[in-house]
């Protein structure tokens, strides 16, 4: 007899669902707050269930940055692809993704003044994250994959410095960015 085909999908669609309820719950108020109950009942399951999908909060949260950062990096990729130039092309990713992050409430709750910022410590610690940077680095002219590795794990830091304490407004952080970032990560390698 077959295994159930259709077990993946079903996953992923409970997955998705308990995802998209902590996503509206973390839209309300700031991720650090949102407990795990609170989560089950808006997905509509039992805490049983949605211990089965997600052995811990930690590990909730982790699958909803990693599946974020996933479409965020679609998207701001498809934005910034005919830039062609490094520099406009770093600075034109990195004021996108601030921009992208600072108008979801369910992302920008992760880096809320009014708790002790969370969002700080997933970016530090997500593989994905790292990844995703790193590609976005790599796409600005190659270079060799450790000093590449580091560039990213840099940006990260940088990006999530901007979230928490923001510039002015687009354009003080774009002027920060040209001055700052653009010859570390850009001109450092020779590169323009």
């Amino acid at each position: 007899m077959a295994g159930d085909w259709l077990a993946t999908s079903r996953n992923e669609v409970a997955v998705d669902r308990i995802l998209d309820a902590a996503a509206s719950l973390f839209a309300e108020r700031d991720a650090a707050g949102v407990g795990m109950h609170e989560i089950a009942s808006a997905a509509g399951c039992s805490r049983a269930t949605l211990y089965r999908y997600f052995d811990s909060r930690e590990a909730l949260h982790t699958a909803f940055v990693n599946r974020e950062a996933y479409r965020l990096f679609g998207e701001l990729s498809a934005r910034i692809k005919d830039v062609q130039d490094p520099a406009e092309r770093l600075v034109a990713g990195i004021t996108a993704a601030l921009r992208a992050v600072r108008s979801s409430p369910a992302l920008a709750s992760w880096f809320a003044a009014s708790e002790p910022p969370i969002g700080g410590e997933m970016a530090e610690h997500s593989e994905v994250i790292t990844v995703l940077t790193a590609t976005f680095v790599n796409s600005l002219g190659p270079d060799d994959a450790a000093v590449v590795e580091r560039r990213a794990r840099w940006l990260v830091r940088v990006i999530t410095s901007l979230l928490i304490f923001p510039g002015r407004d687009e354009a003080d952080e774009k002027q920060m960015l040209q001055d700052f970032v653009v010859p570390t990560v850009v001109h450092s390698a020779g590169r323009v």
